[in-house]
């Protein structure tokens, strides 16, 4: 893969699902950690729509969000 055909739009939600699908049984205490230093964390779960990601921030607050690099797309709160 060249550099452009990295950054075509949805190639990095495509990679950064496929890298959540494969530790979302390993988030235990990385997440916790993640969320006390005052970060979100993402993740997906198996009805998780293809194209995007559950974002929870560190007060419980849960959404939908499309992932991009301009910024996310809020699509529902959870």
């Amino acid at each position: 893969m060249t550099a452009t055909e990295a950054t075509k739009p949805g190639d990095s939600s495509n990679a950064l699902r496929r890298d959540l699908l494969s530790v979302r049984d390993d988030v235990g205490s990385a997440a916790r950690e993640h969320r006390q230093a005052g970060f979100p964390i993402c993740s997906v779960e198996d009805d998780t729509p293809e194209d995007l990601l559950v974002k929870e921030y560190p007060v419980g607050r849960p959404q939908r969000v499309r992932f991009d690099v301009a910024g996310d797309q809020v699509i529902r709160d959870l």
